[in-house]
């Protein structure tokens, strides 16, 4: 199933959980503690792609929400919407077939209308019900598109809950590491499912080498978890990978789980134009540098970090940018700063 892509980081990290517990009534929930900057790009260097087929979707703690439609960002109050709660998800419309932008709009126009969720199995049922809706308008048309999906639903007093189809992902970044948190849908991945490939190869696979494939998309359905590498139909239902089908070095990464948000990290999503490079993981090693010993805003941030991707862009020569689009996602530090130590000395009084 041909699209864009590729991979990257290292071992599997689990964060500790911390609720983000808040008192009743919610005086001032997320929306004070909770910091979300997002830049969607057509192409980084000014010299790529000809339209942005990625697309974005953040609503805050008040349903305010951001989006694009015709490539333009748009805003939108959300009646009703539960004070404290966010949802941000970031969209790749695939490039290797026709109507890719219209596959992300369309899918965040159904994020819009989807009902807040307050827990897993209410999420994936949404999600998966939309997908399908979506497939078979797709197909009525004759489209064959999709578009990659990573959403975090956020309530205001427990983890994050996580939906991942495609291969954008999460990274979780701080002062001293770079963790990515969501597996691949591409053809390394389905080979380790086989028991085909070890945990160094696939590695070098999806995070490494540049891919231009991936094996499951929103809309368009799914060939990833097929019993053979044969080429197959394309199945309507996505396929999940969880625990008890993923491979013991990718256990922890299951597309549908909690995500607690801690303090001291950034929360990267992006689409794979982040890290299209000859070279990721030298551009991904700089993360720590760039964002995790920042003082600055996440505004900032991406400033800097779309600098420093057009210039790794710009040195490789060989591959053109693509669409990129990144949301940032930070809890700051709630907990009260130390006393001020105290003098024992009351006094001095001099002869």
């Amino acid at each position: 199933m041909q699209a864009k892509r590729f991979f990257s980081t290292h071992d599997p990290v689990n964060l500790a959980v911390k609720r983000m517990d808040t008192p009743e009534p919610l005086p001032a929930p997320l929306e004070v503690r909770l910091e979300v900057a997002v830049r969607s790009l057509r192409s980084p260097t000014q010299r790529g792609r000809r339209d942005n087929q990625d697309n974005y979707l953040v609503v805050n703690g008040q349903g305010q929400c951001r989006f694009l439609s015709d490539q333009q960002e748009t805003q939108r109050q959300l009646p009703d919407w539960p004070p404290g709660h966010w949802r941000v998800a970031v969209l790749d419309g695939m490039g290797g077939h026709s109507h890719g932008r219209e596959a992300a709009e369309r899918a965040v126009a159904g994020l819009l209308a989807l009902p807040v969720a307050t827990d897993l199995d209410q999420l994936s049922d949404a999600l998966d019900a939309l997908h399908h809706q979506l497939y078979e308008e797709f197909q009525r048309a004759g489209l064959e598109t999709g578009c990659t999906l990573i959403l975090l639903e956020i309530p205001p007093d427990g983890p994050a809950l996580l939906f991942h189809v495609g291969d954008s992902r999460v990274y979780a970044i701080n002062s001293e590491q770079v963790e990515c948190l969501t597996v691949d849908h591409v053809p390394a991945t389905h080979l380790a499912l086989l028991g085909l490939v070890d945990n160094i190869r696939w590695f070098q696979q999806v995070h490494v080498r540049p891919n231009s494939q991936i094996s499951q998309a929103f809309i368009l359905g799914s060939t990833l978890g097929v019993p053979s590498l044969d080429v197959k139909p394309l199945d309507a239902t996505l396929f999940e990978l969880h625990d008890g089908n993923l491979p013991l070095f990718l256990r922890g990464l299951g597309d549908r789980r909690l995500l607690p948000l801690q303090s001291g990290w950034i929360y990267l999503l992006a689409s794979d134009g982040l890290w299209h490079l000859s070279n990721p993981q030298a551009f991904i090693r700089r993360w720590p540098i760039l964002l995790g010993e920042s003082p600055h805003s996440l505004e900032e941030m991406l400033d800097v970090l779309f600098v420093e991707l057009a210039n790794y862009i710009r040195h490789q020569q060989s591959q053109p940018d693509d669409n990129c689009t990144v949301i940032l996602l930070r809890v700051p530090d709630t907990s009260p700063p130390s006393p001020v130590p105290q003098s024992t000395t009351q006094g001095n009084s001099h002869a």
